[in-house]
């Protein structure tokens, strides 16, 4: 199995749950990471060079995916608009970047790590899932984990996943912090933003974003 893989700090929990899920798992599953920013992963999986993977929102519709995503249930710190006479999109983000234009807000977007070192330094910004919260009274749905074939495999990771709290050992947080330059105090302060989780409320915040996507399309 292919999975692609996004290193950004808002997945380092479930990459530690699936190392120890693999590694005991009955499946003998044979495991190959495919490492991407959002915007190549969304590519790579629908002309299934991957076959799984967190697939941002606007390329998840339709698709085949379990009740876990990457969920901000008010702000994120890590998807931005920092000012900017104009308007420019992130090249790593799609619904991001379609986000930003939904709120009707200029300036640059700036997703991930680079976004989260970006507020740490109290730089002038928007918090675009805060913005969106502000408006519907919604979680904001940044991904879904989609696959094309395996559903019991996946909701299996599903449920384990969800279950319980995930311990992040402290040499992995370390390794995080050298290779982004953040801080491991501000790593898992960071994490505590991040909900995987699609419960209802998210659902209805996913299915709110659809929405005022397709709407903002017909008026283009």
């Amino acid at each position: 199995m292919v999975f692609g893989k996004i290193e950004y700090l808002n997945l380092l929990p479930f990459h530690v749950f699936m190392k120890r899920f693999v590694r005991s798992s009955q499946a003998s599953m044979s495991m190959n990471y495919h490492k991407d920013v959002p915007a190549k992963t969304n590519k790579k999986f629908l002309s299934r060079s991957v076959d799984a993977a967190f697939i941002s929102s606007i390329r998840a519709k339709g698709r085949k995916h379990v009740n876990l995503g990457i969920i901000a249930k008010k702000e994120v710190l890590s998807v931005l608009i920092t000012p900017n006479e104009s308007y420019l999109a992130d090249k790593e983000s799609e619904t991001s970047n379609l986000l930003a234009k939904l709120l009707h807000i200029s300036g640059e977007v700036l997703i991930g790590d680079k976004a989260l070192r970006y507020s740490l330094q109290n730089k002038p910004h928007i918090d675009l899932a805060k913005r969106w919260n502000e408006i519907y009274h919604l979680p904001f749905v940044f991904a879904l984990l989609c696959y094309h074939k395996d559903k019991n495999l996946y909701k299996k990771i599903e449920k384990n996943f969800l279950k319980k709290k995930i311990k992040i050992p402290r040499y992995i947080i370390n390794e995080a912090a050298s290779r982004t330059q953040i801080p491991a105090r501000d790593i898992l302060h960071y994490l505590t933003y991040i909900s995987y989780n699609l419960d209802e409320k998210a659902k209805r915040g996913v299915q709110k974003f659809y929405k005022e996507a397709q709407r903002w399309s017909q008026t283009r």
